[in-house]
């Protein structure tokens, strides 16, 4: 990211609106003795303790290193939304802390209208983001290892990377500005592809290999379609943790796709890459091709609420929740007899594009280790399967999780 600066050329203001939001973004100015003594926008401010800033208390969390999943078990059956203070968190390096004052989106590329290079970006203030007409979403965020280990416990090849459960995943209402809004104000041309998103985070380093900071391009037709730029999430300003204070939202895609902290947009017409979508975040391994694309959808997922007091002959209601990124879930199927039978659940209607929730009444009969088992079917007609192929980063398990309970 190049240099900044606290100037701006007066001549270059962009009039993309009316009233208090006719000056969205500015072309930013080389150079300026006022830079001096300004903090440099998005800057970082070193931390002293871990990696994720927000409690993780234990009956809410297992702690992942950089990262933090979310407990299933402390899942409230009765409360639909994943609070913010619940969510999993899935970080590269450590959470930023970022002042909004000085927080500004630098947007350039030779997609645009009138193309930019990145020392003479368009800028977006935090306060300018503030003043434009905003958009409430509710929809799942899901990291694309989530059940990772799944791969090894259910099916015997285990693969490497963050241990994952199953909560890496969480249904949200997020509030934003559409991307599009943006996008069409400043002016973009019909022959732009893609749109590469950076975030401000520290730059991550594996292996002794410096890959720069997080960064992940999409289609234009994505942002176009329904990406946000999200300020709230919950009525309430985004934690740290999950973006503060500006993130990208991806509706119905893989949450790498949403980048955090978002610090850069670069719009171009020629596709864009990144280590992000070529050397992770795609399927490699015996059974895809070497030339298999950047994971975007995600799968239909199935998962228990973890059921108690289970004795036989008494009644008890199971409930859990299903979700899709490619839309609403249209059914969903429970077996309490390891897959011999199935029957059809009762299903509330999803809110947005988060998550269903289901229950489905049984009655043990006999006492001792039962398997339940939870499969789902969304408007497109993708059915979780029994098994999924092996892949060397173990993304997208969608296979039907066997739970196994014990009945007294």
């Amino acid at each position: 990211m190049p240099p900044a600066s606290s100037s701006y050329a007066r001549r270059d203001v962009l009039r993309l609106g009316a009233g208090a939001a006719a000056a969205l973004v500015a072309a930013r100015a080389v150079g300026g003795s006022a830079a001096a003594a300004a903090p440099a926008p998005g800057s970082l401010v070193p931390l002293t303790e871990g990696p994720i800033l927000k409690p993780l208390p234990p009956e809410w969390f297992v702690p992942l290193g950089t990262n933090a999943e979310m407990r299933w078990d402390s899942v409230d059956p009765r409360r639909y939304l994943t609070a913010p203070e619940r969510l999993f968190v899935r970080n590269h390096t450590r959470t930023p802390i970022i002042d909004a004052r000085t927080w500004e989106l630098r947007i350039h590329g030779d997609g645009l209208a009138d193309p930019r290079t990145p020392e003479r970006a368009h800028v977006l203030t935090y306060r300018d983001l503030r003043r434009l007409p905003a958009r409430t979403v509710t929809t799942v965020l899901e990291c694309t290892g989530n059940g990772r280990t799944l791969f090894a416990t259910q099916q015997g090849t285990p693969v490497s990377g963050t241990a994952w459960g199953l909560g890496a995943v969480g249904t949200v209402r997020w509030t934003g500005v559409p991307l599009s809004l943006v996008l069409r104000r400043l002016g973009i041309r019909r022959d732009a592809v893609d749109i590469q998103a950076t975030g401000l985070d520290e730059p991550f380093v594996s292996g002794g290999v410096d890959y720069g900071r997080v960064r992940r391009p999409f289609p234009v037709a994505k942002a176009l379609e329904d990406a946000l730029l999200v300020y709230a999430m919950d009525g309430r300003p985004l934690l740290p943790d999950h973006g503060f204070p500006v993130r990208l939202l991806l509706p119905g895609w893989v949450g790498i796709a949403s980048i955090k902290w978002l610090g850069e947009l670069e719009v171009s017409r020629t596709t864009l890459t990144s280590p992000w979508n070529t050397k992770w975040y795609r399927m490699t391994g015996p059974d895809y091709p070497a030339d298999s694309p950047p994971l975007t959808v995600l799968p239909v997922k199935s998962v228990f609420e973890p059921p108690t007091g289970l004795a036989s002959g008494r009644r008890t209601v199971l409930t859990g929740r299903s979700w899709s990124g490619a839309g609403a879930i249209r059914r969903v199927e429970v077996s309490t007899d390891g897959g011999e039978t199935w029957q059809r659940a009762r299903t509330d209607r999803a809110r947005g594009s988060g998550w269903t929730q289901w229950s489905h009444p049984w009655r043990p009969r006999s006492s001792g280790e039962h398997v339940l088992l939870a499969r789902a079917t969304d408007v497109t007609g993708r059915t979780q399967p029994d098994q999924v192929p092996f892949n060397d980063g173990g993304y997208f398990f969608s296979a039907v999780v066997q739970n196994r309970v014990a009945v007294a």
